[in-house]
């Protein structure tokens, strides 16, 4: 999943400021034949593209409706697909026009032709990830999720067909969608489960040939404050010259404890509501883009979880 973050804070709805507690997401799309994310979130954050008619939803009345969903799918201005999370995902959001506002995130999936499979396949992945990311979030399952059309025929939702008007042109409906969340959530609780516990590396109190180096890099020996045979000695070394780490004689950084392999890096342990993108803005500064963190950690995908420790980039 690509996820980035643009909450639509002109909007009335979030305004509003009214919470909910989860218990369901509900999918919709948008019913215009216009892929393209900039029309419904803005402004221009240098991937969405640039909105020459202003009418993107992060107004307070978005075409004089009172509208508002948690998130969309669709492209940004290179073409790629993306997610942008638009409400706080606890926030009540107008997206259902029915008692599932009070329950449901809401997101739509911006319509094309309905005939581009291409695009479709593309869209209709990340909004699986999308929603097996919020069940673990908060603790749904597949049955949790409906799309626009089954709420109205559970009584929770206003009269639209989205999304059996397009999933069915490509050979998808909302059952496949749920075997294909629950597939997802199901890799990932194995991935989650199996064990991956490195060898633990012991060092000896005292060498009896090296040195334990005390320094800022390895690779930056001037920045040296000493050499020692007692690992005690280093370790207070290191404490008392903020910035610099123990070194075994392999390069390693072993002191201080949350830097065991490298002196570039700090770690952060995600807590629930962070995304990629606002863990690399609040490092790396606002508008930083996220590819060294994920490089670094090697992700493939943008999607993280509580309790992840990420390694950020000094």
């Amino acid at each position: 999943m690509n996820l980035h973050k643009l909450i639509l804070t002109e909007n009335a709805c979030y305004k509003a400021g009214k919470k909910i507690t989860v218990k369901g997401i509900m999918v919709h799309s948008t019913g215009a034949n216009n892929p393209n994310l900039k029309r419904y979130v803005g402004p221009d954050d240098g991937l969405l593209g640039k909105n020459q008619y202003g009418n993107h939803w992060n107004t307070y009345h978005p075409g004089g409706r009172e509208v508002c969903v948690h998130a969309f799918i669709g492209k940004l201005a290179d073409g790629t697909i993306a997610t942008y999370q638009t409400l706080p995902w606890n926030h009540r959001g107008w997206h259902a026009g029915g008692s599932a506002n009070n329950t449901h995130i809401g997101f739509e999936i911006c319509e094309d032709g309905l005939t581009d499979y291409a695009y479709f396949k593309k869209v209709y992945r990340e909004a699986v990830e999308l929603c097996a990311y919020l069940c673990k979030e908060y603790g749904l399952t597949e049955q949790n999720i409906i799309c626009h059309s089954e709420g109205y025929k559970q009584g929770v939702a206003s009269n639209h067909g989205d999304v059996m008007h397009w999933f069915p042109k490509h050979g998808k409906s909302m059952d496949t969608f749920r075997a294909e969340v629950k597939a997802l959530l199901a890799a990932d609780t194995k991935e989650d489960t199996e064990d991956t516990a490195e060898p633990v590396v012991t060092y000896p109190e005292k060498l009896t040939s090296g040195y334990y180096r005390v320094r800022k890099t390895w690779k930056d020996s001037k920045s040296q404050v000493g050499a020692y045979r007692i690992l005690t000695n280093a370790k207070a070394a290191a404490d008392k010259n903020p910035g610099t780490f123990v070194f075994a004689n392999d390069g390693t950084a072993i002191y201080p404890a949350d830097k065991t392999t490298e002196p570039d890096y700090r770690i952060h342990t995600v807590v629930k509501g962070d995304t990629l993108w606002e863990i690399a803005e609040q490092y790396l500064g606002k508008g930083a883009r996220y590819t060294e963190i994920k490089k670094l950690n090697g992700l493939t995908s943008n999607v993280i979880y509580s309790g992840w420790k990420l390694k950020i980039p000094n």
